[in-house]
């Protein structure tokens, strides 16, 4: 699932698709996506970055202004355009492309949607000049289907929705985890990793909390593999003094789910 959202992320930047759309549950693993692709992005692409995007921004063109460093307080909106617009055209010129990825974009309005679509309009020489990145939680689909936004939908070229990983990504997830925190042999068994599988309903974020806290808790036995016990020992705890979501149902069953 994440390496083909990634390959969607990539397509849309080397084809300079206008307008890319990523979205998926809260601990999907979307920000980890965005810092791989920054991490691959070659030297001639300017990057602007909005991570902190909350809603009632007011004016998203000052926020899209400071994530490319450039000068904004004080100015009018014309000011603003007209400085955003010469910047896009100069990185043209000089053979670098730009482009804005901003995270957590469900909590963009619908105003400030219509505003980013006419941004990505300025072109030069008949190209577009500015790529769009969205991630957002999955609200950001459902307020791309509004009547009002059509326009933008029809200017998004590549869209990808993260689902949670099933049994065997977990199982994969976590091993290659580990093979690159440099561990030689496997430390957890397959019945652990399941368990956390049904615990985590395959959301990497809790896979990744469970799988930590339960090598602390191996680590604190002398324990020198991660069994089921270990990993519902820190269940039990999340769950009674924790206070993250989790499939609790996981404690009551006989045995973890087996392989689908």
């Amino acid at each position: 699932m994440h390496s083909m959202a990634f390959a969607v992320l990539e397509y849309g930047v080397m084809s300079k698709s206008g307008i890319t759309v990523i979205t998926g549950e809260i601990g999907s693993g979307k920000t980890t996506l965005i810092r791989h692709l920054l991490n691959q992005l070659p030297e001639d692409v300017t990057v602007g970055l909005l991570s902190n995007i909350h809603k009632n921004t007011n004016d998203i063109l000052a926020w899209v202004m400071m994530s490319l460093g450039l000068e904004f307080e004080g100015m009018s909106k014309v000011a603003m355009f007209k400085k955003f617009q010469t910047h896009l055209i100069e990185e043209y010129f000089k053979n670098r492309r730009t482009i804005l990825i901003i995270d957590e974009a469900q909590n963009l309005s619908e105003d400030d949607l219509e505003e980013l679509r006419l941004l990505s309009n300025i072109n030069a020489d008949k190209e577009d000049i500015l790529q769009l990145i969205l991630v957002g939680q999955p609200q950001l689909k459902t307020l791309l289907t509004n009547p009002y936004l059509e326009q933008f939908a029809q200017r998004v070229a590549t869209d990808y929705n993260l689902c949670p990983l099933n049994i065997q990504e977990v199982r994969a997830y976590i091993s290659h985890r580990l093979k690159i925190a440099g561990a030689e042999k496997e430390i957890f068994t397959t019945g652990a990793m399941d368990a956390i599988y049904e615990a985590s309903c395959g959301t990497p974020r809790l896979i990744n909390i469970l799988s930590d806290t339960a090598l602390v808790y191996g680590y604190s036995d002398d324990k020198e593999t991660i069994d089921e016990k270990i990993v519902h020992a820190v269940l039990r705890d999340k769950n009674t003094h924790g206070t993250l979501s989790l499939n609790s149902n996981v404690l009551t069953l006989p045995r973890t789910v087996q392989s689908a």
